[in-house]
Order: structure tokens, then sequence, then C-alpha cells
């Protein structure tokens, strides 16, 4: 089976920029997003590395943090504090080699998008529902506009994995729901839960990305 359950202390030091952490909600939102999506996925971030500063020296120490966006906007949140207050599922889901050449090639844009995001503030849940409904509609009628001024959490993670080229022709970022970055075949074999009940994605990394909502 893909899925494998690990300690997230096994597993840190082998958590990379670009890869995936999904997660699945108890709150009502949570439950809102998963039912709209038929998918147990409720949020994604994606992971990005930063140095720790101190008295504006860089230091030595790496931070593993995920960048998401929430209903306060986006931030950079540690993984050692999801992993320890989390309530819910979540899965690690890393990038294939393959994938991880590609960001390799690209990762300024990739870190810089990211970096220049933080703060911006949170798209509404109607954005992600249309996403949703979206896929249903062959006149296009509910498509989202393409707009980075504002983010809900997949939106932030697939323009990332665009910028850095992991992705390509994906048209546009607003129109990916949770479950649908969960399927992109861009990921490597085997993905890792970290917290909750065992507890599998369907389909996870069985979509080809290329040219998909187009």
């Amino acid at each position: 089976m893909p899925l494998r359950q690990d300690k997230y202390s096994n597993i840190r030091d082998r958590i990379q920029p670009g890869d995936i952490i999904a997660f699945s909600g108890k709150k009502a939102h949570s439950e809102i997003i998963k039912r709209a999506t038929k998918s147990n996925v409720s949020h994604v971030g994606v992971v990005i590395e930063t140095r720790l500063q101190r008295d504006g020296e860089s230091q030595g120490r790496i931070l593993k943090q995920v960048a998401e966006a929430t209903e306060s906007g986006v931030k950079f949140t540690k993984l050692s504090d999801i992993n320890e207050n989390y309530d819910g599922e979540v899965w690690w889901l890393p990038l294939s080699s393959e994938s991880q050449s590609r960001l390799q090639e690209n990762f300024q844009a990739f870190f810089d998008f990211l970096i220049d995001s933080e703060g911006a503030p949170y798209d509404s849940l109607v954005t992600l529902i249309r996403a949703w409904i979206d896929g249903l509609d062959s006149w296009g009628i509910t498509r989202n506009e393409e707009d980075f001024g504002a983010f809900f959490c997949s939106e932030l993670a697939a323009g990332a994995l665009e910028k850095g080229g992991v992705i390509e022709n994906v048209t546009p970022a607003s129109e990916v729901t949770q479950i649908d970055l969960c399927r992109f075949k861009i990921y490597a074999d085997e993905y890792v839960q970290f917290r909750g009940d065992r507890t599998e994605i369907r389909r996870f990394n069985t979509v080809d990305p290329n040219g998909w909502g187009q």
C-alpha cells in the first residue's frame, strides 16, 4: 500500500520544500469542505524552509514550515507545531524525484512566490465551492479568475508549484481544490500519515496535471 503511518520525528529530516502537507480537520468549516469536494481532505499547505533569524542575523538552524492560507491570511506554520497540536489527520505527500528536480531548477521563483504571498488575505469559501462546481460545469459559467491577491489553501499551494515548474498549464490555480492537488501525479509512490487514525486519500497520485482544467 502507498500509505504508511509513522512518527513525525522519524520523517522530519526527509521532508523537503515543495512537499505537500494535507489535513483532515474536525471543525464545521472542514466538514463543509470535505462534503463539497467529496473527499476526506479539508486543507493543504506547501513545505518551505527558512533559516532562524535572531537580531537580524541568520542562524544555522533550519525551520521546516508550512505555507498555508487560513482564515487569518497566508502564514507560515512550523511543522513541529502542526505535529503537536493539530486535531485531525495529517499526511506528508513527498514530491517525486522528477518533481523535485524541476523544482530545483525554478526554486527561486517558488520561494519568492511564497515569501511575497505571506500576509495576503484569505479568499472566500465561495471561491473554493465554485472551483468544485466548475468540475461539473461544462460551460465554464462558474470558472474562477486567476487572482493572486487573495488565496484559499489549494490555490496557494498550486500557485507555488506552478512557479516552481512542478505543474504546468494548470488553468487557473484557483480552480484546484484540496483533493485535486492530492491526486495530481507529481508525488513519490509512498505517502506518510503522521497524525490521526489511519485514513487513505482516495485516488492519491493518479491524475496527470498537465493541461488540467483547460
